[in-house]
């Protein structure tokens, strides 16, 4: 069998999306992935959301379903990531818009965001200074805009492509006005900066590129085929971007601010040689994911405001 058969419309909707996950679970996707993937790309070809495939999954398929799911079952079966095939992604309870430009957004990446609740939280109500670097699809610069309605914020990155798309998912979640763009590098907006133009930040957030560039190639084929190898490449041995920022970050730094980012597997304890070696940084937690892996960290300005802008 290659996908839901055609002709038996009769059939209750859970059934041809238990069909189809079969279907991409020997096509190799991981069974958990199979069974949500499947759901997501019904909910998709039936334009509706959560609630109503809760409460209408039992129906009988409509006559119209078999040739809008099939084609969309047949592309996830070639392993192209579901993202790429409906153009949104769920992040922090809103949908992102997202495609081959931007790195799709992973549940792990959330834990940045819930870190930055829990050291800011109450500070909600601030005019806080908020930096993310490489921002990609911008989910984690409009989510911290929501979650911190007073706050400055900066989205900053190197693909114009991808700040095409953050600018899209900004302005669809209400908050376009009230984060600037800047197509470049953390070092490149420093310099081009000052105090005077909006004071330290209180907050940077980064999910940097953490892949070795070795081991790239042994990436599974949703990400390796369809996310930009700029979102992916760490260099050597996959710290290089973070090293730019720990590099640049402290200068504008104010004394309780904090560094919040993302790392791949193992590199828990190069992270912390990272943090140790440079100035004006110190290491407070790194945090797990639900695997277990290390996975977020936070690290701390550690030198006065009057040395910021030095």
């Amino acid at each position: 069998m290659t996908g839901p058969r055609a002709g038996d419309g009769a059939v209750p909707l859970i059934d041809r999306v238990a069909r189809a996950r079969d279907c991409l679970a020997r096509a190799g996707v991981a069974a958990d992935e199979a069974q949500i993937d499947a759901e997501v790309l019904a909910r998709h070809a039936l334009r509706w959301d959560r609630a109503a495939w809760l409460a209408r999954r039992r129906d009988p398929a409509p006559p119209s379903f078999e040739a809008r799911y099939a084609p969309l079952v047949a592309r996830r079966q070639k392993r192209e990531p579901v993202s790429c095939i409906t153009r949104r992604r769920e992040f922090w309870g809103r949908a992102f818009a997202v495609g081959p430009a931007v790195l799709t957004p992973r549940p792990e990446t959330e834990l940045i965001v819930e870190a930055a609740v829990e050291l800011l939280g109450e500070r909600r109500g601030a005019p806080l200074g908020i930096a993310d670097v490489g921002t990609g699809s911008g989910c984690l610069a409009v989510t911290l805009a929501r979650e911190f309605p007073r706050a400055s914020v900066t989205a900053i990155d190197i693909s114009p492509a991808a700040l095409a798309v953050a600018r899209r998912n900004a302005a669809e979640h209400g908050v376009g006005e009230r984060i600037a763009w800047v197509e470049g590098t953390l070092a490149d907006w420093l310099a081009g900066s000052s105090a005077e133009d909006g004071g330290g930040l209180d907050l940077l957030v980064a999910n940097l590129p953490y892949v070795p560039t070795g081991e790239l190639g042994s990436l599974p084929p949703e990400v390796r085929l369809h996310e930009p190898r700029i979102a992916l490449d760490g260099g050597t041995d996959g710290l290089d971007p973070l090293r730019d920022l720990l590099h640049a970050a402290p200068v504008r730094l104010n004394p309780d601010a904090r560094i919040i980012v993302e790392m791949g597997t193992g590199q828990a304890n190069a992270l912390r040689d990272l943090v140790a070696a440079a100035a004006g940084v110190e290491l407070l937690d790194i945090r797990a994911d639900l695997q277990g892996i290390p996975r977020t960290a936070v690290i701390a300005a550690d030198r006065p405001l009057e040395t910021a802008f030095a």
